[in-house]
């Protein structure tokens, strides 16, 4: 599917994975709804690639909407979701103190992470239903999900993590056989260690950086995130890319710790 001309939503494009991503379909044609809870970045982001910034809690119905909303008054048609908003934690199922994984942290990483990933899918889909189809075969859109190799093999402490990015994963088949009724294809990226922001802010930072490359088999560095905006544009035009869960790692295989 050719993105010059339509619009896209990407929810966390104010930085990381979502940032890169929002760049990169700028580049190439396309009207970019940052959907985040960074207003200042957000905004700054939006500006520099001629998008459009809402703030949205992703896991909120109605902030969604508006969200989605947006992407339609842009005046382009609506063909592209790119879910890449996400939070982290590490907690174990029962701590050295013996005490139990604390519910409200294990649910507030199941919002935003899993159930954020659904509200705009479903939300965005809809306002896709509504566009003129762009091939013969009836395409009228795409919808990039990011989970983590973390939903295949998490560590020690990743149980809240990885059961969300793991309902990603599992939502990817049942999700693309629901919207081919509507032609909307889905496929869901797993990236590895990727050299975002958040593992840079510790005096430490290089060392650490360089423990979580060890287990990467070539190239033996961190990915970049616009390597992963690229993937994301090739899954959006290559047609027949539809209900795939692709690893995204150097070929990492995470240890228990």
């Amino acid at each position: 599917m050719d993105v010059n001309g339509a619009a896209a939503i990407i929810s966390g494009g104010a930085s990381g994975l979502g940032e890169a991503t929002a760049r990169e379909l700028a580049a190439h044609g396309m009207t970019v709804v940052i959907a985040d809870l960074n207003e200042e970045r957000g905004k700054a982001i939006a500006d520099e690639i001629g998008g459009v910034f809402v703030k949205t809690d992703v896991s909120d119905e109605e902030q969604v909407q508006v969200a989605v909303d947006a992407a339609v008054a842009t005046g382009k048609p609506l063909r592209v979701v790119v879910n890449s908003a996400g939070i982290g934690w590490a907690e174990r199922t029962v701590n050295r103190e013996g005490q139990p994984h604390s519910l409200a942290s294990f649910r507030k990483v199941i919002d935003v992470n899993l159930i954020g990933t659904f509200n705009l899918m479903r939300i965005a889909a809809a306002a896709i239903a509504k566009t003129e189809p762009v091939s013969e075969d009836g395409h009228r859109g795409v919808v990039v999900n990011t989970a983590s190799v973390a939903a295949l093999e998490g560590q020690t402490g990743q149980l809240a993590y990885s059961a969300s990015k793991g309902g990603i994963v599992g939502m990817t088949v049942p999700a693309a056989r629901d919207l081919s009724a509507i032609g909307v294809r889905v496929n869901t990226i797993c990236p590895g260690i990727i050299d975002t922001p958040i593992y840079g802010f510790s005096p430490n930072a290089e060392e650490f950086k360089a423990k979580l490359v060890a287990p990467v088999v070539f190239p033996k560095r961190m990915g970049r995130p616009d390597e992963f905006a690229h993937l994301v544009r090739m899954l959006i035009e290559n047609d027949y890319m539809n209900a795939e869960v692709i690893r995204f790692d150097g070929g990492i295989r995470f240890q228990p710790k």
